[in-house]
């Protein structure tokens, strides 16, 4: 790792003025990836301006909506009780996606800005990287790929979206609140990602400087029930091979109300809204739930690695279909 400057900023405005400021600037909050990124060489910030005492840390609810400060940890929202009551899901991918230490660590808006774990991207010594190094390929497509994408992938990049909680934040239409030099702006996460396309670089929307200061997490109608199932190669340290995320209002035989996302399978948190559009209306069963795998895992971009994942991921949406809905047959 090379020398670096830090600074702790004492308010939201100073750090935002001093990361916009300064190009090879970032911001550090639980580091649980950050850190690890800078040890490999893959991220050379000059500057890290700590923000983990700035009063960004908490879970309040206002009417409908759950606002969650930006520096929230994993544990800290997994605890709250209107997340285990309302937003069962919610907490099944925040348990799931990391060991109790991590989540002591990691923040919410961390887990949203968390980098790939792609092996080739988070390799320096590897010199085929679109992501890390535009314009010099991409070695996954040829290389071991289990870990990556089949949505949202191009030639130029398969790299895998890790967060297991962005899942049911995509699914519910999670907004993000962003503050930066031009003031502050509202993001909705399903716009919040950006496709590799030919710009693998570029991941979100954020510009330089824009600080994650809160996310609005919209609580689903009474009623609605949900789950988050993850498949993965162990029990625990794991990052998904797949995973579904979906939430369920019946009312008289039928699906009034369905969201669904898809983890492990995607280049950016990938919401299923055919699928979506397909359950509404129907009754829960085995019809209607493999017509919304198909519709979720429809056109997939798949390499020798990596094909296994698209009947995977149809298993799972279905699993996850079946559990949430109460239908076992």
């Amino acid at each position: 790792m090379r020398e670096f400057a830090y600074f702790r900023a004492a308010d939201v405005g100073q750090a935002v003025a001093t990361v916009a400021a300064d190009p090879e600037a970032s911001y550090l909050a639980g580091g649980t990836t950050q850190l690890d990124l800078m040890k490999d060489g893959v991220l050379e910030p000059d500057q890290l301006v700590d923000i983990t005492r700035l009063p960004l840390r908490g879970v309040v609810r206002e009417g409908d909506t759950l606002r969650v400060g930006a520096l929230t940890t994993m544990e800290e929202l997994a605890a709250d009780p209107t997340v285990a009551g309302r937003l069962p899901f919610v907490r099944e991918a925040l348990l799931l996606g990391a060991s109790v230490q991590l989540r002591n660590m990691a923040t919410i808006g961390g887990n949203l800005l968390q980098r790939t774990r792609c092996r080739y991207f988070r390799d320096p010594t590897v010199p085929a990287c679109n992501k890390r190094r535009p314009g010099t390929g991409c070695a996954a497509i040829a290389g071991a790929a289990r870990m990556h994408a089949i949505l949202g992938a191009s030639e130029h990049c398969i790299a895998l979206h890790a967060s297991d909680l962005a899942v049911p934040l995509v699914a519910l239409d999670a907004i993000v609140r962003v503050r930066g030099a031009d003031g502050e702006r509202s993001i909705p996460l399903t716009d919040f990602y950006l496709l590799p396309g030919d710009t693998p670089d570029r991941e979100n929307v954020l510009v330089h400087g824009e600080l994650i200061t809160a996310v609005d997490v919209p609580l689903p109608a009474e009623g609605t029930r949900s789950g988050y199932l993850k498949v993965r190669d162990r029990a625990s340290y794991e990052f998904a091979l797949t995973s579904a995320g979906v939430a369920l209002l019946l009312d008289g035989g039928v699906i009034v109300e369905a969201r669904v996302a898809l983890g492990g399978v995607g280049t950016v948190p990938w919401r299923a809204r055919e699928a979506e559009d397909i359950l509404r209306g129907a009754p829960p069963g085995p019809a209607a739930f493999r017509a919304a795998a198909e519709a979720a895992l429809r056109d997939p971009f798949t390499v020798p690695g990596t094909a296994f994942k698209v009947e995977l991921a149809k298993r799972t949406l279905e699993r996850a279909l079946r559990t949430v809905s109460g239908v076992t047959s």
